[in-house]
């Protein structure tokens, strides 16, 4: 059966979203449509086109033999601010406050629209860098990690605090907590990652950094390379911060449990660089 120009569209765009920053072959979409390269080549111009108008990204061609088409998911600057003034407005809603100053997050952690969202937002910043792999370090950064990793298609590597037999041979290091300033271990499969490959770190708060520190020690024990590193919320910071040119999407700057308030100011995405 001929497929109709409205439907080839429609599953084009289906498939591009499905499979982003991978390179996909004009002759894949001519045989899964049985149509002429040139009939794609006009559908496909006529969804980057609307894809950039919109803000959801961009469609490269690369060209020659082995060339095709690849999809870069990004936001634009306004969706974006969206974004992280919806984060901000219920990170500052005052039944969130728990004893001690902290915060309570799980539902936000467990709201897959909002992660898939903020994964976009964290991913339209490193869409045009070399990224292999996301880390993050067990329980609360993991949706977080995949949501980004998501939307840069590659693989979620998770640091444990203890070893799983499920995980083979691994590697541990000994680290510094930037809050409680205790001697904490990290554990990773040695199957988890391959020398030389660039990695994101990222995680759902971060204080004075001392488990990003301890995440991009142990990339140095894998000698892999720090690609960049994405907090979802920063605390105010009264001492100095164990890492450097980290990107964050809002900051947690007060608490009052008196009177049950929480202060919450917008992070340093665009002031370091994002769109």
């Amino acid at each position: 059966m001929k497929w109709k120009r409205s439907e080839r569209l429609v599953d084009i765009t289906c498939y591009l979203l499905d499979n982003p920053h991978e390179l996909i072959p004009l002759t894949f979409f001519s045989e899964r449509y049985q149509s002429a390269k040139s009939s794609i080549s006009e559908d496909l111009t006529i969804v980057k086109e609307t894809f950039e108008e919109k803000g959801n990204g961009k469609l490269l061609t690369v060209t020659g033999a082995a060339g095709g088409v690849k999809y870069i998911p990004q936001m634009a600057a306004t969706a974006i601010k969206e974004v992280i003034d919806e984060l901000m407005n219920k990170l500052g809603e005052k039944d969130r406050l728990l004893p001690g100053g902290y915060l309570y997050m799980a539902d936000l952690l467990g709201n897959p629209i909002l992660m898939d969202r903020i994964g976009k937002v964290f991913a339209s910043r490193f869409a045009e860098e070399k990224i292999d792999a996301v880390m993050t370090v067990a329980t609360k950064g993991i949706q977080i990690a995949h949501s980004i990793a998501r939307h840069l298609n590659v693989p979620v590597v998770i640091v444990r605090r203890d070893s799983k037999v499920t995980e083979g041979s691994t590697v541990s290091i000994n680290y510094v907590s930037g809050s409680a300033r205790r001697i904490q271990t990290m554990v990773l499969s040695r199957r988890s990652m391959q020398k030389g490959q660039r990695v994101l770190l990222t995680d759902d708060f971060m204080k004075a950094g001392g488990t990003m520190l301890g995440m991009k020690n142990l990339l140095d024990e894998f000698e892999c390379e720090l690609a960049g590193i994405a907090v979802l919320v920063e605390a105010e910071h009264h001492e100095e911060v164990l890492v450097d040119e980290y990107l964050s999407l809002a900051k947690l700057c007060k608490v009052n449990e008196r009177s049950r308030t929480i202060e919450i100011s917008e992070g340093n995405y665009f002031e370091k660089g994002g769109q």
